[in-house]
Protein backbone atom coordinates (compact mmCIF):
# COMPACT_ATOMS: atom_id res chain seq x y z
CA UNK A 1 0.00 0.00 0.00
CA UNK A 2 1.23 3.58 -0.53
CA UNK A 3 2.43 5.23 1.81
CA UNK A 4 0.28 8.29 2.89
CA UNK A 5 1.60 12.37 3.18
CA UNK A 6 1.86 14.32 6.20
CA UNK A 7 0.91 17.69 5.26
CA UNK A 8 1.71 20.35 8.05
CA UNK A 9 -0.06 24.02 7.77
CA UNK A 10 0.60 26.74 9.93
CA UNK A 11 -0.40 29.80 10.13
CA UNK A 12 -0.82 32.84 12.92
CA UNK A 13 -4.53 33.13 14.49
CA UNK A 14 -6.77 34.58 12.26
CA UNK A 15 -4.80 33.90 9.08
CA UNK A 16 -7.93 31.42 7.89
CA UNK A 17 -6.10 28.37 8.42
CA UNK A 18 -8.93 26.09 9.65
CA UNK A 19 -11.57 27.30 7.10
CA UNK A 20 -8.81 26.73 4.09
CA UNK A 21 -8.09 22.90 5.24
CA UNK A 22 -11.89 22.38 5.66
CA UNK A 23 -12.52 23.76 2.66
CA UNK A 24 -9.48 21.47 1.23
CA UNK A 25 -10.72 18.66 2.27
CA UNK A 26 -14.54 18.83 1.16
CA UNK A 27 -12.69 19.30 -2.59
CA UNK A 28 -10.61 15.92 -1.90
CA UNK A 29 -14.08 13.53 -1.14
CA UNK A 30 -13.81 13.15 -4.82
CA UNK A 31 -10.20 12.35 -5.09
CA UNK A 32 -8.98 9.10 -5.30
CA UNK A 33 -6.94 10.12 -2.24
CA UNK A 34 -8.18 9.00 1.20
CA UNK A 35 -7.51 12.23 3.60
CA UNK A 36 -8.11 13.39 6.89
CA UNK A 37 -7.43 16.25 9.23
CA UNK A 38 -5.52 15.13 11.90
CA UNK A 39 -7.49 15.75 15.65
CA UNK A 40 -5.16 17.09 18.32
CA UNK A 41 -5.62 17.14 22.17
CA UNK A 42 -5.78 20.42 24.21
CA UNK A 43 -6.27 21.27 27.37
CA UNK A 44 -8.15 24.64 26.65
CA UNK A 45 -11.61 25.12 27.29
CA UNK A 46 -14.48 24.15 24.73
CA UNK A 47 -15.65 26.91 22.58
CA UNK A 48 -19.67 27.05 21.68
CA UNK A 49 -20.06 25.21 18.62
CA UNK A 50 -16.96 22.56 19.28
CA UNK A 51 -17.57 19.02 20.07
CA UNK A 52 -14.97 16.65 21.54
CA UNK A 53 -14.20 14.20 19.23
CA UNK A 54 -14.47 16.42 15.99
CA UNK A 55 -12.78 19.96 16.78
CA UNK A 56 -10.43 18.87 19.68
CA UNK A 57 -9.74 16.39 22.36
CA UNK A 58 -10.45 18.47 25.36
CA UNK A 59 -8.57 16.53 27.88
CA UNK A 60 -7.61 17.76 31.53
CA UNK A 61 -4.06 19.15 32.06
CA UNK A 62 -2.99 16.00 34.68
CA UNK A 63 -4.52 13.90 31.74
CA UNK A 64 -2.29 15.57 28.84
CA UNK A 65 0.83 15.29 31.05
CA UNK A 66 -0.29 11.40 31.25
CA UNK A 67 -0.03 11.51 27.88
CA UNK A 68 3.26 13.46 27.37
CA UNK A 69 5.35 11.16 29.88
CA UNK A 70 4.28 8.17 27.77
CA UNK A 71 5.20 9.25 25.11
CA UNK A 72 1.91 9.25 23.18
CA UNK A 73 2.84 12.39 21.51
CA UNK A 74 4.23 13.33 17.85
CA UNK A 75 4.09 16.88 18.94
CA UNK A 76 3.27 19.25 21.57
CA UNK A 77 3.47 22.57 22.45
CA UNK A 78 2.04 25.43 24.69
CA UNK A 79 0.24 28.00 23.00
CA UNK A 80 -1.47 30.76 25.08
CA UNK A 81 -1.16 29.04 28.06
CA UNK A 82 -2.84 25.66 27.08
CA UNK A 83 -1.19 22.90 26.09
CA UNK A 84 -1.61 21.65 22.00
CA UNK A 85 -0.81 17.73 21.25
CA UNK A 86 -0.94 15.34 18.04
CA UNK A 87 -1.18 11.46 18.73
CA UNK A 88 1.42 9.53 17.47
CA UNK A 89 -0.27 6.63 17.16
CA UNK A 90 -3.31 7.84 14.89
CA UNK A 91 -0.76 9.98 12.63
CA UNK A 92 1.40 6.79 12.10
CA UNK A 93 -2.28 4.42 11.53
CA UNK A 94 -3.54 6.94 8.87
CA UNK A 95 -0.41 7.61 7.15
CA UNK A 96 0.60 3.48 7.40
CA UNK A 97 -3.03 3.11 5.58
CA UNK A 98 -2.16 5.48 2.44
CA UNK A 99 -4.36 8.47 4.09
CA UNK A 100 -2.73 12.38 3.57
CA UNK A 101 -3.07 13.75 6.90
CA UNK A 102 -3.55 17.86 7.24
CA UNK A 103 -1.83 18.86 10.67
CA UNK A 104 -3.04 21.69 12.03
CA UNK A 105 -0.18 23.11 13.80
CA UNK A 106 2.14 25.84 15.03
CA UNK A 107 5.65 26.79 14.14
CA UNK A 108 6.88 24.66 17.47
CA UNK A 109 5.25 21.23 16.33
CA UNK A 110 6.09 22.08 13.24
CA UNK A 111 9.42 21.86 13.82
CA UNK A 112 9.31 18.67 16.06
CA UNK A 113 7.57 17.08 13.20
CA UNK A 114 10.07 17.53 10.43
CA UNK A 115 12.44 16.02 12.59
CA UNK A 116 10.95 13.07 13.02
CA UNK A 117 9.18 12.80 9.84
CA UNK A 118 11.29 14.63 7.30
CA UNK A 119 9.42 13.78 4.14
CA UNK A 120 6.32 15.75 5.48
CA UNK A 121 5.33 18.74 3.28
CA UNK A 122 4.89 22.20 5.20
CA UNK A 123 2.59 24.97 3.94
CA UNK A 124 2.97 28.42 5.78
CA UNK A 125 -0.54 30.65 5.40
CA UNK A 126 -0.22 34.55 5.76
CA UNK A 127 -2.89 37.22 6.07
CA UNK A 128 -2.40 40.27 3.61
CA UNK A 129 -1.68 42.74 6.68
CA UNK A 130 -1.80 43.06 10.25
CA UNK A 131 -4.86 45.27 9.46
CA UNK A 132 -6.87 42.85 8.34
CA UNK A 133 -5.55 40.29 10.51
CA UNK A 134 -7.08 42.49 13.39
CA UNK A 135 -10.18 43.12 11.75
CA UNK A 136 -10.57 39.08 11.55
CA UNK A 137 -9.92 38.79 14.84
CA UNK A 138 -12.49 41.18 15.91
CA UNK A 139 -15.37 40.06 14.14
CA UNK A 140 -15.05 36.26 15.94
CA UNK A 141 -16.52 37.92 18.59
CA UNK A 142 -14.76 35.43 20.95
CA UNK A 143 -12.09 37.47 22.46
CA UNK A 144 -11.47 40.33 24.87
CA UNK A 145 -9.47 43.28 23.06
CA UNK A 146 -6.67 42.58 25.30
CA UNK A 147 -6.59 38.66 23.94
CA UNK A 148 -6.58 40.45 20.45
CA UNK A 149 -3.99 42.81 21.07
CA UNK A 150 -1.77 39.10 22.63
CA UNK A 151 -2.87 37.10 19.72
CA UNK A 152 -1.79 40.11 17.18
CA UNK A 153 1.47 40.26 18.73
CA UNK A 154 2.31 36.48 18.36
CA UNK A 155 1.20 36.77 15.05
CA UNK A 156 4.51 38.38 14.36
CA UNK A 157 6.45 36.20 16.30
CA UNK A 158 4.66 33.08 14.34
CA UNK A 159 5.42 34.76 11.14
CA UNK A 160 8.98 34.78 11.44
CA UNK A 161 9.05 31.22 10.99
CA UNK A 162 7.79 30.95 7.42
CA UNK A 163 11.41 30.58 5.71
CA UNK A 164 11.51 27.18 7.67
CA UNK A 165 7.84 25.93 5.42
CA UNK A 166 8.38 24.62 1.59
CA UNK A 167 5.07 26.71 0.76
CA UNK A 168 3.70 29.94 1.50
CA UNK A 169 0.10 31.14 0.97
CA UNK A 170 -1.13 34.51 1.26
CA UNK A 171 -5.16 34.49 2.35
CA UNK A 172 -5.70 37.95 0.91
CA UNK A 173 -8.63 36.05 -1.34
CA UNK A 174 -10.21 33.35 0.31
CA UNK A 175 -10.93 31.44 -3.20
CA UNK A 176 -7.72 32.23 -4.44
CA UNK A 177 -5.81 30.97 -1.55
CA UNK A 178 -8.03 27.29 -1.97
CA UNK A 179 -6.87 27.16 -4.97
CA UNK A 180 -3.46 27.82 -4.63
CA UNK A 181 -3.74 25.11 -1.33
CA UNK A 182 -5.28 22.42 -4.09
CA UNK A 183 -2.08 23.55 -6.40
CA UNK A 184 0.16 22.18 -4.06
CA UNK A 185 -1.60 19.41 -2.87
CA UNK A 186 -1.70 18.27 -6.65
CA UNK A 187 1.44 18.81 -7.15
CA UNK A 188 3.33 16.85 -4.13
CA UNK A 189 0.99 14.02 -5.54
CA UNK A 190 2.18 14.27 -9.08
CA UNK A 191 5.57 13.50 -8.00
CA UNK A 192 7.27 10.65 -9.69
CA UNK A 193 7.74 8.54 -6.77
CA UNK A 194 3.88 8.61 -5.82
CA UNK A 195 2.76 8.30 -9.32
CA UNK A 196 4.84 5.05 -9.74
CA UNK A 197 3.67 3.10 -6.99
CA UNK A 198 0.47 4.27 -7.68
CA UNK A 199 0.41 3.17 -11.42
CA UNK A 200 2.81 0.68 -11.12
CA UNK A 201 0.54 -1.73 -12.88
CA UNK A 202 -0.27 0.41 -15.75
CA UNK A 203 3.38 1.63 -16.39
CA UNK A 204 4.64 -2.20 -16.70
CA UNK A 205 2.23 -2.77 -19.38
CA UNK A 206 3.25 0.26 -21.31
CA UNK A 207 7.09 -0.22 -21.13
CA UNK A 208 6.34 -4.08 -22.64
CA UNK A 209 7.83 -4.01 -25.97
Amino acid sequence: MIQGMLYIISAPSGAGKSSLIHALLRTQQLSLYETQISISYTTRAMRPGEVHGKHYYFVSVEEFKHMMATDAFLEHAIIFNNYYGTSRAAIQRMLRNGVDVFLDIDWQGAQQIRTMIPEARSIFIMPPSKEELDRRLQSRGQDSQSIIAQRIAQAVAEMIHYTEYNYLVINDDFHTALCDLKTIISAERLQLKRQKLRHDALISKLLVE
